[in-house]
């Protein structure tokens, strides 16, 4: 089902037993920034700190996101942030499917109340979800994939960034183009 107000939206999700991950979880981690974003970031799913606080990319690679931002000259309250699912998995896997599948509905309503121009797609998880299980993020990071009206920019996960300092030129690559296409 597509909500067609935040309101709506909102409320809809407050007790969401739509799948097993709701009984673990500390918080909804529905989204945070500026409902008129023209530029939207889609991760893959809370982690432990986004779970405790309720909010996206508030741990340690949501730090090394903002001060990407930073660089790049990205305020975090001009854009908005969410994930594909809404509760964190165990032990911070990848979602399931059926997570996936159950948590469609939320993400897919944020993107039309929204109605942003660029969906920067925040690793394969995303990119998989969002564009199709055929595309893979090492050959599709850093190259525009229209559909629909809306350009996408996949690119690392903040947190592969962590795992992996060579990733940290390519995704300051990669929002820059952002910028430069904002």
């Amino acid at each position: 089902m597509i909500y067609k107000t935040w309101e709506e939206l909102e409320k809809s999700i407050v007790d969401c037993q739509r799948c097993k991950l709701c009984k673990a979880r500390q918080n909804i981690v529905f989204g945070q920034g500026n409902r008129n974003a023209k530029i939207m970031f889609v991760g893959e799913g809370p982690g432990a700190d986004e779970d405790l606080q309720g909010n996206p990319f508030v741990g340690r690679a949501g730090k090394l996101m903002d001060m990407a931002f930073e660089l790049v000259g990205i305020k975090r309250d001009e854009v908005y942030i969410a994930n594909i699912i809404k509760c964190r998995p165990p032990a911070n896997r990848n979602p399931e499917e059926d997570e996936t599948v159950a948590c469609m509905d939320y993400l897919r309503s944020q993107v039309m109340l929204i109605k942003p121009e660029i969906i920067v797609l925040l690793g394969s998880v995303a990119l998989k979800n969002i564009l199709g299980k055929e595309y893979g993020i090492t050959a599709s990071r850093g190259k525009w994939i229209e559909r629909k009206g809306i350009k996408y920019m996949p690119t690392w996960h903040p947190a592969a960034l962590l795992r992996d300092e060579n990733k940290k030129i390519d995704f300051i690559k990669d929002l820059m183009l952002v910028m430069e296409e904002k």
